[in-house]
């Protein structure tokens, strides 16, 4: 087990903010993290567990125990004819475990390939893309309570799961760290293909019959010509979620703006894009400072030159209040704000 003091975490988050925490630790299996809690020098430490650092903006140092989960290993439980049960630890990086299962033609994951963090993250935050969302293939989680150090099992049910969310994002938030992820995936996939962008590049391509190595492949060009590279650029992907409306609010928009980016929920309410939202108040490619959106994609905050968390919050904080002002929406950040 790794225990520093004074460590930075600026290598560790997405956005490349530069914070120290109190005391770090970096875990590699269920026992070292019931040791750690079991430390009394950590005892009534305040506590935080970090996985790949890609969905949070730190504004401060963290005067506690963050806790890194590096729990390895990926491994079939059990399998039949038609599905196989898949467990991994909360440490494997996420896209390992979705090229994992698409070169064994292990369906369900793949929609959701080069979305950045960790398998311990993923239902925590209910991660989703291009039709797909990590609740339709979940199965089971094991998670250890932060207080009494009991190992516990949630089933599907018991996860709250709902749009970028879960209980681990509501209710036990900060309560439980996760150790293991189950899924249960399909043997004879059927690929998902209803987003446009994902259907032209098939057409492009002539391909008529695709398999979901096909479809991991346009998802992963598709990302890459949109989204910008954290390693190149501070940033956390999207900052907001897409906010969800009801019809009356959803037709007094398009009456005004007919090229509005939305999605029907279900008959009463609408997805509109946040990004849409965004760029419409002119905040497209905006910089003040060392902080800015991303000139491909609006509903992304970058970090060009060492911004400090605070600035990148109090830039958010504008965009929040100017679409709020003009279209009488309320984002909901999808960024974990420490």
């Amino acid at each position: 087990m790794k225990l520093l003091n004074d460590h930075s975490l600026q290598e560790l988050n997405t956005f490349k903010i530069n914070v120290k925490a109190k005391y770090f630790a970096e875990i590699v299996s269920v026992q070292e993290l019931l040791e750690l809690l079991a430390d009394n020098n950590f005892k009534n430490q305040k506590k935080f567990v970090l996985g790949s650092g890609s969905n949070i903006l730190f504004t401060k140092n963290f005067n506690g125990l963050v806790i890194k989960n590096s729990i390895p290993g990926i491994k079939v439980i059990e399998e039949n004819n038609e599905s196989v049960l898949i467990e991994a630890g909360a440490g494997v990086n996420w896209d390992d475990l979705v090229q994992f299962c698409v070169d064994k033609n292990y369906g369900g994951l793949e929609n959701l390939s080069f979305i950045p963090g960790t398998a311990g993250a993923a239902p925590i935050q209910n991660i989703g893309a291009y039709g797909q969302e990590l609740s339709e293939t979940f199965r089971s989680l094991e998670a250890l309570s932060i207080s009494s150090s009991e190992l516990k099992t949630f089933e599907k049910n018991d996860c709250s799961f709902a749009y970028r969310s879960s209980i681990f994002k509501e209710e036990l938030k900060n309560e439980f760290i996760i150790t293991s992820v189950k899924l249960k995936l399909d043997k004879n996939p059927a690929v998902k293909t209803v987003y446009g962008e994902i259907r032209q590049y098939l057409e492009d391509a002539k391909i008529s019959k695709p398999t979901i190595a096909d479809v991991r492949k346009i998802i992963i060009q598709i990302r890459k010509s949109k989204l910008p590279d954290p390693l190149a650029i501070g940033n956390a992907g999207s900052f907001f979620k897409n906010p969800i409306v009801d019809n009356k609010r959803f037709e007094i928009i398009k009456a005004e703006y007919n090229d509005i980016i939305a999605f029907k929920v279900d008959e009463n309410s609408d997805k509109i894009a946040a990004g849409w939202l965004i760029e419409k108040c002119g905040w497209k490619g905006k910089r003040v400072g060392s902080v800015g959106t991303y000139p491909k994609h609006s509903l992304i905050i970058v970090n060009h030159d060492f911004a400090t968390g605070a600035e990148v919050l109090e830039f958010a904080m504008r965009i929040k209040e100017e679409v709020e002002s003009k279209f009488g929406i309320i984002l909901e950040e999808e960024v974990n704000i420490i």
